[in-house]
């Protein structure tokens, strides 16, 4: 157990390599040039296209979704097992073996919009779910006060307004979801790069890789909440678990330590959190006049 465990950690830390070029003379099916290699150099058509099929045909149908070709699994495989080394290949130029970052974030926050309006195995509308929680919970509030009429008057239009805010945030999640959670990655992108841009392995880290790495990690925890609600799966269990998602490829992209790592995130966490409610209660300010 323990050899097949160092076999594994070596191999996370491989980077990927790529097949070797035929040698082989092929006749191109679409330019009829002869060439050597795998791919027809003034085409790019692949030397391996053969007859039509039911299998050629379904993986014609992924590429139309951005899935059918190689990188895409690959990609998905190494953000499972070695996330961050597979980043930081990423980020020192092998950017053709594995699937662009954002297009990947937009494909999984398409699928993560279909899966939480209600197609998972209990037919469960989440954002639905979110608004009559957000209702009950300031219904529940206003029912517990006990106040004057004039604290009633300014306590109705204040919650009025909070209701407001809550169900345009709402929207904006439902129906600009990409353009929402790049909102948040940037907001929280700031206070972690202080702490990221200079490691054992990135010393030079720059800010816009670094945001690349942030989507991918994204990735990853879009990618295990999917599951979590196709399967139903409350937030008690996915909290702990998506901890340790982050936890894991920065750990293994920037070379600190496990603790290190966990306080920075906390930290982070912390002041991303405080500059939302800021934002929140700006917002909610700017909704009362």
């Amino acid at each position: 157990m323990a050899e097949k465990w160092r076999a594994f950690r070596r191999w996370q830390q491989m980077p990927h390599t790529v097949a070797p070029m035929s040698e082989q003379w092929h006749k191109c099916c679409t330019c009829a040039t002869e060439f050597q290699g795998n791919y027809c150099p003034r085409c790019g058509q692949s030397a391996s296209i053969g007859r039509y099929s039911f299998w050629k045909a379904f993986l014609l149908f992924l590429d139309v979704w951005g899935l059918g070709n190689r990188g895409m699994f690959r990609t998905l495989r190494d953000l499972i097992l070695r996330p961050g080394y597979m980043i930081r290949d990423y980020l020192s130029g092998m950017q053709s073996a594995y699937f662009p970052p954002f297009k990947m974030f937009f494909l999984m926050t398409a699928l993560s919009l279909i899966v939480q309006g209600g197609v998972n195995v209990q037919g469960i509308n989440y954002f639905e779910k979110s608004r009559q929680e957000i209702g009950k919970t300031n219904d529940g509030y206003r029912a517990q006060k006990d106040e004057s009429e004039e604290e009633k008057r300014v306590g109705r239009a204040v919650y009025s307004s909070f209701d407001r805010m809550a169900d345009k945030m709402a929207d904006y999640q439902q129906n600009y979801p990409n353009l929402f959670s790049l909102v948040l990655l940037l907001l929280s992108s700031g206070y972690l790069y202080f702490f990221f841009r200079k490691s054992p392995h990135i010393p030079d880290l720059r800010f816009s890789e670094f945001i690349v790495a942030l989507v991918y990690v994204t990735n990853i925890v879009s990618l295990f909440s999917i599951v979590c609600d196709v399967l139903c799966i409350g937030w008690g269990w996915q909290v702990p678990l998506m901890g340790m998602m982050w936890i894991v490829p920065m750990c293994q992209l920037s070379g600190f330590s496990w603790w290190k790592v966990s306080l920075i995130l906390m930290v982070g966490i912390v002041l991303a959190f405080m500059s939302f409610f800021a934002i929140g209660l700006a917002f909610a300010v700017w909704m009362l006049k």
